[in-house]
């Protein structure tokens, strides 16, 4: 039964996190329809950003993933730009614009590794090495924090979309361009506004990242199949959906890893998005 438990637990605070590195997904595939296969490095750059700022000054990671959001949400932002320019605007985006994604990712990479090298880099913080009991229940805060802190990000990104104009327009972009340009907003600049919004959440999932454990440049293709699960799973575009679908996959994973071992883990996200495929292709709660 303590065994049961803590998988239980362990699953919640891992999906939790899940959620804060597929939230970026959600925006940029599910309202944006742009296959950003390059997210989760931009995520693993975070967690370097992290990395160098927490190394030299000693600045928690957390705080480190806030300051630098706006800057990964103008680097997003430029990303768009380029990629409007060379392949949407030209009816380009489907394959071309997959491989400028795809493309992007080992740029990132062998960057990473040119700078860094390939040794597991980590950050000191009070918390890190601390754990709560609850009776049986272990709860590490390596795990805590950056689920709270993914849920705080999640509720933030949900209520800005949902309560603001160029929220309610990121919404729109992707079903009516012609209502929202009657509403005088430009289509282009709300997809760039909503990309940037993408890539400045990689920030806080990268600091979120490097808190629960070490990483390396090549980390970024174990989160490629688990994001773009989550977000099927959920729903294209659904914010609230992200969040459980992460928490039922971080639940999943932490069962097989406890019961038949860590190795099977990695399996289950692939093992979910076909199984979303066959059997509810829109997802738990559908198309935003």
């Amino acid at each position: 039964m303590e065994l049961f438990l803590n998988a239980i637990v362990s699953g919640l605070l891992l999906g939790g996190f899940y959620a804060a590195v597929a939230l970026g997904l959600a925006i940029a595939f599910g309202q944006l329809d742009i296959v950003n296969i390059a997210h989760p490095a931009f995520v693993i750059v975070g967690s370097y950003v992290a990395y160098m700022v927490n190394s030299r000054i000693g600045l928690d990671p957390v705080l480190i993933g806030l300051l630098f959001a706006p800057v990964f949400f103008v680097v997003g932002g430029a990303i768009y730009r380029v990629y409007y320019a060379s392949f949407e605007r030209t009816g380009q985006e489907a394959l071309s614009g997959l491989a400028f994604f795809f493309g992007l990712m080992f740029i990132i990479e062998v960057l990473l590794i040119m700078i860094y090298g390939v040794d597991y880099r980590l950050v000191a913080a009070p918390y890190i090495g601390s754990t709560w009991r609850f009776g049986p229940i272990a709860v590490p805060l390596r795990m805590l924090v950056p689920f709270v802190t993914a849920l705080v990000m999640t509720a933030g990104v949900y209520l800005y979309l949902s309560n603001t104009f160029t929220g309610r327009a990121i919404l729109a972009v992707s079903q009516d361009r012609l209502a929202l340009r009657l509403m005088g907003a430009d289509p282009i600049k709300i997809k760039q506004l909503a990309f940037g919004l993408s890539i400045a959440t990689a920030a806080l999932a990268g600091a979120l990242l490097i808190i629960i454990g070490p990483v390396e440049p090549s980390m970024n293709r174990q989160y490629i199949g688990r994001v773009f699960a989550i977000v099927v799973l959920g729903g294209m575009g659904s914010i609230g959906g992200t969040l459980v679908a992460a928490l039922i996959l971080g639940v999943a994973e932490s069962f097989v890893a406890t019961f038949y071992g860590p190795s099977w883990a990695p399996a289950v996200a692939f093992g979910i998005l076909l199984i979303t495929l066959a059997l509810r292709p829109q997802g738990l709660f559908g198309r935003y």
